[in-house]
């Protein structure tokens, strides 16, 4: 059992962070203080609250206090509990919701005589991971057929402001085949947070998801938790259930902003655009958390960064791009294929999905981009010739069919569609395919809708 350990000299508060001095030697001790570690903290009126080791120095302590330091005065009474941030891990979180500090926010039955892990430990020891090969359907086209996900694999949503990019996200919530779903929401507006919740129920799929949430109104160092806690909570579901677990994060890009503010105040030098020197770790800390266990389930991350000014080489989705393995680009409210990329869809496409899977990917992103060409040719009143206008009428299709994010179909289907769609457009000898896809799958004129 912990030993707990207390101290009443607050040698400063700046906005929620307070700074505790330790004597000399106290940070020697079995007892003392370790970075993470939680605390409590007492205010007026006898109130407490709860705060994290931020910071360790020679002769003091800096602690983020969860519910701000209001009513904290320099002779508060401070008490290290000697053990990190923890989580509630059952199954009976499953269909529940809980806040920043792993509180239930739901009404729902108590859960603390329910076992609990400690979040933000360290990646799984890459020996005991297997090579990414199982595609997780989501019934998207757009990422289905084009840029496949893969079990596994870690990857965002790169969006601006405006977009529909929390929707499009808990639409792949409710549809990804996997067996358990664990959202977490980061400074999230209550209509946000109630619109996934709603989406969730509605879909008859909450009894399989886990919502961790961060309303904008509540304290950025509990943002800074909501990762920690959902990675955590996956990772004992795919390890010890043998669960193929979906981590769904949004916004990634609030969490950066939520280290940033407690960088600034605790008056660290600022890297780029005034982000910590170490945005890329903490973010790679989380997504690393990304596995397929060879000896269980496994752990996909799918995020939402949201771009500032629709600026790709902001410091967050410029570190984001070096850490996880593509990205699916929403823009104008549809997923467009030259600016998305799944690097791992080569593992599972025509190994675990249809033959013709990779034939029709790349020709018919090779006709959409010859559209494009024939458009802009058409916008600057050149003579378009016969093949011009095929490809026009072409893309006209594939955006309609397609690009949509509202278009809702099995990948077979799609692949279906897709040879039906070239087939309207063009005749065979014009795709530039093998011989024997055209023969087994190009639509006879009979066939044709």
């Amino acid at each position: 059992m912990s030993i707990l350990i207390s101290y009443s000299k607050v040698l400063e508060i700046a906005g929620d962070i307070i700074r505790v001095e330790v004597p000399a030697g106290g940070h020697d001790s079995d007892a003392a203080p370790r970075f993470n570690d939680l605390a409590v903290v007492q205010t007026a009126g006898g109130g407490q609250s709860l705060a994290q080791v931020i910071d360790l120095k020679e002769r003091s302590v800096a602690l983020q206090v969860f519910r701000g330091t209001k009513g904290v005065s320099t002779d508060s009474q401070v008490r290290f509990l000697g053990h990190p941030m923890t989580v509630t891990y059952s199954g009976n979180i499953l269909g529940r919701v809980f806040r920043g500090t792993g509180e239930p926010i739901d009404g729902g039955p108590d859960l603390s005589q329910d076992p609990r892990v400690t979040i933000g430990g360290p990646s799984v020891n890459p020996m005991r991971r297997v090579l990414a090969s199982k595609m997780i359907r989501t019934n998207v086209p757009m990422i289905d057929v084009y840029n496949t996900l893969v079990e596994s694999q870690k990857i965002p949503i790169f969006s601006v402001s405006g977009e529909p990019f929390n929707a499009f996200l808990g639409r792949i919530g409710i549809q990804a085949d996997a067996d358990v779903v664990v959202f977490g929401g980061l400074g999230l507006i209550f209509d946000d947070y109630y619109a996934f919740r709603k989406t969730f129920e509605e879909a008859g799929v909450f009894h399989r998801t886990v919502m961790f949430v961060n309303l904008a109104s509540d304290p950025i160092v509990e943002r800074m938790l909501i990762p920690d806690m959902a990675l955590a909570v996956a990772e004992r579901f795919a390890v010890e259930e043998g669960k193929r677990v979906l981590v769904l994060l949004t916004d990634m890009t609030a969490f950066a902003d939520a280290l940033k503010e407690v960088s600034i105040a605790m008056d660290q030098v600022p890297a780029n655009r005034g982000y910590p020197g170490d945005l890329y770790s903490q973010l790679a800390r989380r997504y690393e958390k990304a596995a397929d266990y060879a000896k269980g389930g496994s752990v996909t991350v799918l995020t939402v960064t949201t771009m500032p000014g629709d600026d790709i080489t902001h410091p967050v989705p410029d570190n984001t791009g070096y850490i996880t393995e593509g990205q699916f680009y929403l823009h104008n409210g549809v997923i467009d294929p030259f600016g998305s990329l799944s690097r791992l869809k080569q593992n599972v496409i025509g190994k675990r999905t249809r033959e013709d899977h990779n034939q029709v990917m790349n020709t018919t992103i090779r006709l959409y981009s010859g559209a494009r060409d024939a458009q802009q040719k058409q916008a600057m009143a050149f003579e378009l010739s016969d093949y011009d206008q095929k490809l026009i009428r072409f893309g006209e299709l594939f955006r309609q069919r397609f690009m949509d994010i509202n278009v809702d179909m099995p990948l077979e289907a799609a692949l279906d569609l897709a040879w039906r769609t070239m087939a309207e457009c063009f005749e065979p000898q014009e795709l530039l395919m093998k011989q024997e896809l055209i023969d087994k799958y190009f639509p006879r004129p009979t066939q044709q809708v």
